[in-house]
């Protein structure tokens, strides 16, 4: 059975035909997926699924791209992380990407979601995109350790990934990893150890092939699995296996 450690089933590509899509995640042999926050007006959604489905669980928290919205304070995230069924702070982090300097309040929301995750004791999930140098000084500074957590859709380097193992936190890939043009990601992938990767969908987006270009779902990621299997030449029942496994450590369910 598989794990999809990241996917956004709030969102509307998917919450139009939620029924649909856990069908067919149980056909596909994904029996648990985390369905992720990114703002905190969608979290009653997600916590309502999550309750009502014994596969899906959820996380609370605001994107580093989310603008507008209901900023989160350390003492909000916590009171909702207690919530039954809410095994995440996140995602959080950082993202360069397309946002222009200056940017502190973005590193600010990343410190409130750490601060929150080491007073709740419950892991965070961390978004980074064009700022690994950020993320991982201000992981340092806010002892992140403490919490540990995932950094989920991984496109960095080795040396980053291997910081934030070094901190005690999991990498999870994508369908990215799937790509003809991913080949430093895949070398990455090749030289991380098993016992800390994760795998996701990270879906309505980032469908992997065969299915590039549709509508991600939770049901897709034994592809993710496959590939990762091939990449370090194991069986695809072993990265099933690790990974369901690792994911139980990840987010603190044994």
């Amino acid at each position: 059975m598989f794990v999809d450690s990241h996917c956004h089933l709030a969102f509307p590509e998917l919450a139009g035909d939620i029924d649909g899509v856990l069908a067919r995640m149980r056909a596909a042999g994904v029996d648990r997926a985390l369905s992720v926050c990114t703002r905190l007006d969608e979290f009653e959604r997600i916590h309502a699924l999550a309750l009502r489905d014994e596969r899906i669980f959820a996380s609370v928290g605001v994107h580093p791209d989310t603008r507008g919205a209901e900023e989160p304070t350390v003492g909000r995230l916590v009171e909702l992380a207690a919530r039954p069924r809410v095994i995440a702070i996140g995602e959080t982090g950082l993202d360069y990407y397309r946002l222009p300097e200056p940017l502190e309040w973005q590193r600010e929301r990343f410190r409130v979601h750490i601060r929150a995750a080491r007073e709740a004791g419950k892991p965070l999930i961390i978004h980074t995109r064009a700022a690994s140098a950020d993320t991982l000084r201000i992981m340092r500074e806010e002892r992140a350790d403490e919490a540990g957590g995932v950094m989920h859709c991984f496109t960095e380097s080795l040396e980053v990934a291997r910081a934030a193992i070094d901190l005690g936190f999991f990498v999870s890939f994508s369908g990215i990893l799937t790509f003809k043009n991913a080949r430093e990601l895949q070398e990455v992938a090749r030289a991380l150890p098993l016992d800390r990767l994760l795998v996701e969908t990270d879906a309505p987006y980032l469908a992997p092939v065969p299915f590039r270009g549709r509508t991600n779902e939770p049901a897709f990621v034994p592809h993710v699995a496959r590939k990762l299997a091939e990449l370090l030449e194991v069986d695809p029942g072993a990265i099933a296996t690790t990974t369901t496994d690792n994911f139980s450590r990840c987010f603190k369910l044994l």
